[in-house]
């Protein structure tokens, strides 16, 4: 039979190396369990509806579409591999080995680098759209577009190996004990890349976003009795941009708030207890917000609700339904 001693150990056989386990209460254990495990899949779901709707049906097939496709990509990762995951960080003992680890480590840093610089390709996108409407057509294209996606996880993939290199090269080499999941990299250099740098670009952006659109919103008010056909089909489109603006404002001003704790926390100099209830719950916010985008899509935006009815009701599976008129 096992001693006390050994039934407090990750790895009893271990006696010497291996590390205690770190044991929550019951009732503390199975609300977060149920609850990654609930947002984990709303994500995966909800994302993969987004991933279908976009890429099925062409009248979709929009530069703008296209970004809010790579960020759906990245925040189905997150509910399909990241939060299952974080489940198993919670436990007592980290059992599934230091390569394993590391890997945990790697795969969410590269999806939500992919969020953060898909944030700020929106917010170039919006600006582009409001401030320069004329030659958004011109620079804006799909062709250009798909490529600073590809540039976009490009850089998420390459940046995150760097960034965890040597936790890679050597799994587990930053392990006090055996049954321990700890990694090391230059918080400095992750916060500057991963924070500040892409944050202020998107808030700079966006406050000029909607400081031009209020300005071109009264313009119009003040000019509408007077406008000819041409100019109000200019002023249909206008709108429609600014609409679009608005929808995807609420979606980067979600991003901040989920995002925005963590980071200032970190930025403050305070270090989180790896596994403690303070990071659980800052990571939980981070991981939400890949649960909410759609939930906002649905809200803000008739196609989606549309196209979510087509895929369910499985008439996508018909022919010619990527020709249907969702807009």
């Amino acid at each position: 039979m096992q001693t006390l001693e050994e039934a407090e150990l990750c790895f009893p056989q271990l006696l010497n190396i291996s590390c205690k386990k770190h044991i929550r209460p019951q009732s503390e254990a199975m609300f977060i369990t149920i609850v990654l495990s609930s947002i984990s899949l709303f994500t995966a779901a909800l994302n993969l509806l987004v991933i279908i709707s976009i890429s099925h049906f062409r009248q979709l097939h929009t530069p703008t579409n296209i970004l809010l496709l790579s960020l759906g990509v990245s925040d189905f990762l997150v509910g399909l591999l990241v939060t299952p995951f974080q489940i198993f960080l919670t436990k007592p003992c980290w059992l599934l080995g230091d390569l394993v680890c590391a890997l945990y480590y790697l795969i969410p840093s590269i999806t939500l680098s992919a969020s953060v610089v898909n944030m700020v390709l929106i917010s170039v996108d919006r600006y582009v759209a409001i401030c320069d409407p004329l030659h958004y057509p011109t620079k804006i294209t799909a062709k250009r577009v798909q490529i600073c996606v590809f540039l976009c996880w490009g850089y998420s993939v390459f940046y995150s190996v760097l960034l965890f290199y040597d936790n890679l090269k050597q799994p587990g080499m930053y392990n006090s004990c055996y049954g321990e999941c700890v990694i090391n990299i230059i918080g400095t250099v992750d916060l500057i890349f991963s924070f500040i740098i892409p944050i202020s670009a998107i808030i700079i952006l966006y406050v000029r976003v909607f400081a031009v659109a209020v300005s071109q919103a009264r313009a119009m008010r003040s000019h509408i009795t007077a406008v000819t056909l041409k100019r109000s089909a200019t002023v249909t489109a206008k709108k429609s941009e600014m609409k679009a603006a608005r929808t995807l404002g609420v979606v980067v001003a979600v991003f901040l708030m989920c995002y925005c704790p963590y980071y200032c926390v970190s930025l403050s100099g305070y270090d989180f207890v790896i596994g403690s209830s303070a990071e659980v719950l800052m990571i939980f916010l981070i991981f939400f917000n890949s649960c909410l985008n759609p939930v906002i899509y649905a809200f803000f935006y008739p196609w989606f609700r549309k196209s979510v009815k087509l895929i369910v009701t499985l008439e996508i599976l018909q022919p010619h339904s990527c020709e249907a008129n969702i807009l």
